[in-house]
């Protein structure tokens, strides 16, 4: 994912929420809507998410230094879980609160109109923000599902705006139906059970993202896919005949780390190891763009059958 498009989607999700959190309190404070506080909430809470991803984005960029040799990649993992936190105790933990509240006490709709129009435009604006967001994925979604985009992307702020604006449109309609059903029937429990569900909504979602980037924060390596392009990199000209062992791990969603071990002649002069290597290693940045820092060690293969006690050099995959 470019870094352009994923700032695409979060402006616009940034300046949709702002304009849909103030519109939502005025309409709270006019009628009195459990449902609308919970919203204003929600949404003034998306607000300040996407603020910290963009934060997350400027101070991934940084130069590395003696104390961070790898860069700052994992800055945008880091602010991406914070947002998991805050969206499940500011907006979902209060909402859960705020409709507990309003189920023991009751509160009768006043302006009805107001609420509801707010939610529809609302509806129209994070519509838009969605749509902005789908389309920025499906530059680099190629064939991948929704799901498989939002579990598998190494880049975590689309995948953290797209559930954002389906938790918000779905809370939305939520929230539409408790009013609605509220003015329908005249039983203020409605309002506060559309709160429950907008609560009990963002703390699934709020799971979900915090699953996610946790396992980018851990650290994972490259796709099956980017894993056999690499090898087959590896062992594509004459220069290695085995290659005894390959990891990989992602510094940041744009810098992938490949470390290899492979087998080498030994009857090779060095200087013939070393521009072996160089060519290797071009070939591993032509395959896969993002591996970026790449550690090679020659190393001469032996037979693990042949060995007591068993040596740790064993062959992944030899050249045919």
């Amino acid at each position: 994912m470019s870094a352009s498009g994923g700032n695409k989607a979060i402006v616009a999700a940034l300046l949709a929420n702002l304009g849909i959190a103030i519109t939502k309190f005025i309409a709270w404070f006019v009628s009195g809507s459990s449902s609308m506080l919970a919203e204003g909430v929600h949404s003034l809470a998306d607000s300040g998410n996407q603020i910290l991803l963009l934060i997350g984005g400027r101070k991934s960029k940084k130069a590395a230094d003696a104390e961070h040799p790898f860069g700052y990649g994992r800055e945008r993992y880091v602010y991406a879980f914070v947002v998991s936190i805050i969206l499940f105790s500011v907006g979902g933990v209060f909402s859960i609160y705020e409709g507990i509240e309003k189920l023991q006490n009751p509160h009768e709709l006043e302006n009805a109109w107001l609420p509801i129009l707010v939610l529809l435009v609302a509806i129209g604006l994070e519509s838009f923000s969605l749509r902005t967001a789908v389309k920025e994925s499906n530059h680099t979604r190629k064939n991948e599902s929704w799901v498989q985009f939002i579990r598998h992307a190494k880049a975590p702020e689309l995948p953290v705006v797209l559930l954002e604006d389906v938790a918000a449109l779905t809370g939305l309609m939520l929230a539409l139906g408790g009013v609605g059903l509220t003015v329908v029937t005249g039983d203020a429990t409605w309002d506060a059970v559309g709160t429950l569900g907008i609560g009990v909504l963002l703390v699934l979602v709020a799971i979900v993202l915090g699953i996610e980037t946790k396992s980018l924060l851990v650290g994972e390596g490259a796709s099956v896919k980017d894993v056999d392009a690499i090898k087959s990199a590896i062992l594509a000209g004459p220069e290695t005949k085995n290659l005894i062992h390959l990891k990989t791990l992602y510094l940041g969603p744009d810098e992938l780390l490949v470390a290899a071990k492979l087998s080498f002649d030994s009857g090779q002069r060095f200087s013939d190891v070393a521009a072996g290597i160089d060519t290797i290693e071009a070939r591993i940045r032509e395959a896969v763009p993002s591996a970026r820092v790449i550690y090679l060690e020659p190393d001469l293969y032996i037979d693990p059958a042949t060995v007591n006690p068993p040596t740790d050099a064993i062959v992944i995959k030899g050249r045919e």
